[in-house]
């Protein structure tokens, strides 16, 4: 019969070995599958890769296999008979083919479910914080340990790099279609580069939380420092920042620019570090602003390119911070986590922190030779007793080093600056320098005042402080 012929099509190595793989790769995913239902722990990254994307796939490749193997047994059958194959005549009045009928519509529902929650699953495990910081250990180290240690913490990276909708999901995916041929054949650069080029604008991402309306106003900040000398003796910096933001009768303040009325481009380099002319545009016009000597100026990495201005030009690390040696040793110091009795702690640690080092294992060998020999020869008396402290220090600088420093993906001290701010880079500086200045002579200020009012300034205990009752 023309049926039995056309059941013997699929009775092939092919076909068979498409049968084989769906069938292993379905009850491996269901079974995963109903573990992770009754509470059972994923296994991380790899194990999700692997039951969620990894089987699924194979699923679907061995479904393939099948009708392309009895398409392949048709073909060599009708080669050697006289004639083509009759195809089989479907008649659901004979019980045979009614229960063949209902036998495959049946497994083709559950081809579907499976399909489903594997697409499903696969899209959950591709969100998830675990996929991107570990599913490429080396290359994502860095920025997921920074990740880990950052505000946002708890908001997981597709929330910021991909947002809502299918779109971005899509082109991200595309992306990261790339990202997966450069790690695999080991194309990807060290470190990896930024800005990010196609990340998604910050007001279809960050405005979902830091909405202009409602983050406004001003912001006390205190900043602690220490001293080189023997003493270490701590100051503080206390400021009254001008946040601002949207308000009624216009915004203010440093976030001025959010008022919906605003559009802020310029032109810089690929970095967006070296910014050449501004563009602002409001209700009572657009005014240029171009360096006074631009011929004097540094000169640009690359060609220049115009810019919307986005929240993540000034908030460049809102979420992978990096911070100096300075400022993690004041703040380990701030905490008590070091010792400040031990003769010039802070510079030693701030040469300790510097030094070149392979790994976190020969940081703490070498931080701890030479914190030793330093106190050992000129401060023996003093640190006689201070060995538990010093142990503790070097524990403590490890850690810092660790967190900051990725020889494996050249990342040092500085690979990634913040432009908030301008004490470590030039940051707010890059267009508030004085240098800027349009054609009736209006210039973009470098004044203080515009985004913060100095209460104190390298005070051991400011009045401000003991006004508000801070310590």
């Amino acid at each position: 019969m023309a049926e039995d012929r056309f059941l013997s099509y699929t009775r092939n190595f092919t076909s068979l070995l498409g049968a084989v793989l769906v069938t292993v790769s379905a009850m491996l995913f269901l079974i995963f599958f109903g573990m992770e239902l009754m509470g059972m722990e994923a296994g991380g990254a790899y194990l999700g890769i692997v039951f969620f994307i990894i089987l699924p796939s194979i699923f679907v490749f061995g479904l393939l296999l099948i009708p392309f193997g009895a398409w392949l047994a048709r073909r060599k059958a009708r080669r050697n008979a006289t004639g083509v194959p009759n195809l089989p005549i479907i008649d659901l009045n004979l019980n045979r083919t009614l229960r063949g009928a209902l036998v495959f519509a049946g497994l083709t529902c559950v081809n579907v479910v499976i399909v489903g929650l594997a697409a499903y699953k696969g899209i959950e495990v591709m969100d998830s914080v675990k996929f991107c910081g570990s599913a490429c250990h080396d290359v994502m180290q860095p920025e997921f340990t920074a990740y880990q240690r950052s505000p946002h913490a708890r908001v997981k990276c597709t929330e910021c790099h991909i947002g809502a909708g299918a779109s971005w999901f899509v082109k991200s995916k595309l992306s990261g279609a790339w990202q997966l041929v450069a790690v695999t054949f080991n194309l990807y650069p060290r470190p990896i580069p930024t800005p990010v080029k196609n990340l998604r604008p910050a007001r279809e991402t960050c405005e979902a939380c830091h909405w202009p309306e409602k983050f406004v106003g001003d912001k006390l900040k205190i900043n602690t420092h220490f001293t080189d000398d023997e003493e270490t003796k701590p100051s503080k910096n206390v400021l009254l920042v001008r946040v601002g933001g949207q308000q009624p009768g216009g915004a203010k303040g440093i976030h001025w620019h959010v008022d919906p009325s605003v559009k802020i481009r310029f032109l810089s380099d690929a970095k967006r570090q070296n910014i050449r002319d501004v563009e602002m545009t409001t209700p009572a016009g657009t005014t240029v602003f171009k360096p006074q000597d631009p011929e004097g100026a540094k000169p640009p990495e690359g060609p220049l390119e115009w810019r919307r201005m986005d929240c993540v030009d000034c908030h460049n690390r809102p979420t992978h911070i990096y911070s100096t040696p300075e400022t993690e040793l004041d703040k380990a110091l701030a905490e008590n986590r070091i010792d400040r009795s031990l003769p010039f702690v802070r510079r030693e640690g701030l040469k300790a922190l510097k030094g070149e080092y392979a790994s976190a294992e020969d940081a703490k060998a070498k931080m701890g030779e030479a914190l030793n020999g330093f106190w050992s020869k000129d401060f023996a008396e003093k640190t006689k007793d201070k060995k538990p402290a010093i142990d503790a220090m070097v524990g403590t600088l490890t850690g810092i080093w660790e967190t900051h420093v990725f020889p494996k993906m050249n990342v040092k001290w500085g690979t990634y600056p913040s432009n908030l701010g301008h004490k470590e880079t030039e940051g707010c500086f890059r267009c508030h320098n004085d240098q800027h200045t349009s054609a009736d002579g209006k210039v973009i200020s470098q004044k203080c005042a515009t985004c913060h009012r100095v209460l104190a300034e390298d005070e051991e205990n400011p009045e401000i402080l003991q006004q508000l009752g801070i310590k």
